[in-house]
């Protein structure tokens, strides 16, 4: 079985802020690196050991957290798939969409209390666990679609598809439940567990990007069915 990655890169050039996380998710066996821009924090990134999890400010002094958001996810390798935790500015719900198209796997406003922080790292990190040690069938084929949960990787005819991890469980939710409609509530239970409830709608902005990598025409899905009223369906019969 393996370990639980306890390693954090956080992103912020608050080093007050940084300081006190550190020290407080530190309490609970996490071990934060801090590093204060964009730039370092994508070196570190490339240079060791990859983290379980980065926690992303959006507001640093090189570069936004939306366009650090973006390089991680074109780093090559499996730095491309690390888990981002963005801090959002409060009352702007227009960067936490962004975040989440562009690839962040979750976002919390600041101020914010540090509970919740380590509660939301949790539940990532049980996401990533879990789907490392998934013990069933390790390939889901729906027509031309291959879900590789072992690898944790998907195709479509045979092409490689990029979703962010949170994504990926998502996917991988709702394949294992093809045929059943889902409310969004349930979906969102699947992958995060108990202990965080669905505060809002961000569920349909992650749907609009697994379609994008998925669907052949997204605006048009075969595979990810809308039930209006209720949630989605993933489509036990595909192409």
């Amino acid at each position: 079985m393996p370990a639980m990655n306890s390693q954090l890169l956080m992103i912020e050039d608050d080093h007050r802020l940084a300081q006190m996380v550190g020290e407080y998710l530190g309490q609970s066996g996490l071990q934060v690196t801090h590093m204060a821009d964009g730039a370092s924090g994508l070196a570190q990134l490339q240079g060791g050991d990859l983290p379980g999890l980065v926690i992303l400010d959006l507001m640093l002094p090189d570069m936004d957290g939306l366009e650090v958001c973006r390089r991680i996810r074109a780093l090559p390798g499996p730095a491309a798939q690390v888990a981002v935790l963005m801090l959002t500015a409060k009352g702007d719900p227009m960067d936490r969409v962004i975040g989440l198209e562009i690839g962040a796997d979750d976002y919390l406003p600041k101020p914010f209390e540090p509970r919740e922080l380590l509660a939301r790292i949790r539940a990532i990190l049980r996401r990533r666990e879990a789907g490392a040690q998934t013990a069933t069938a390790t390939l889901l084929r729906f027509g031309s679609l291959e879900i590789d949960r072992d690898a944790r990787t998907i195709s479509v005819a045979g092409e490689p598809a990029e979703l962010t991890s949170y994504q990926f469980d998502l996917l991988v939710a709702m394949a294992e439940r093809a045929g059943r409609v889902l409310t969004r509530d349930q979906i969102m239970e699947a992958v995060r567990g108990r202990e965080l409830e669905a505060f809002d709608r961000s569920i349909d902005v992650h749907m609009g990007r697994i379609r994008a990598a998925i669907e052949q025409d997204p605006k048009a899905p075969r595979r990810i069915l809308t039930v209006r009223g209720v949630g989605y369906v993933f489509a036990k019969q595909q192409d």
